[in-house]
């Protein structure tokens, strides 16, 4: 298990100091960061934690898995490894695969 965890259905109110505050109550958290719209600025409803350990991290998940902040059950779980491509994944610049018009 890794040390990043993904925290989902945030409620748009909350922030990087929330999920901080939230998260150190189940061991070190050394960041926390909740994503935004890139144009508005506002809360995309879901959000990112580095805990100190990977043990820490197991913690988080069973301690606050369904924990209601401000009102709303986030979900935490082990964060994915983003990548480009693999499969199941274009890789390109989108549209129909096979290339070429259709008649």
């Amino acid at each position: 298990m890794g040390r990043k965890l993904y925290v989902g259905n945030l409620p748009f109110d909350a922030t990087d100091a929330d999920l901080l505050a939230l998260f150190s109550r189940a061991g070190h958290c050394e960041s926390a960061a909740v994503v935004t719209d890139r144009y508005t600025g506002r809360s995309r409803g879901f959000g990112f934690v580095e805990m100190g350990s990977a043990a820490e991290a197991a913690q988080a998940i069973e301690q606050l898995n369904g924990y209601p902040l401000m009102g709303r059950p986030i979900t935490v779980s082990e964060a994915r490894e983003q990548g480009r491509g693999g499969p199941g994944r274009s890789g390109g610049r989108g549209g129909r695969a096979g290339g070429g018009r259709r008649s």
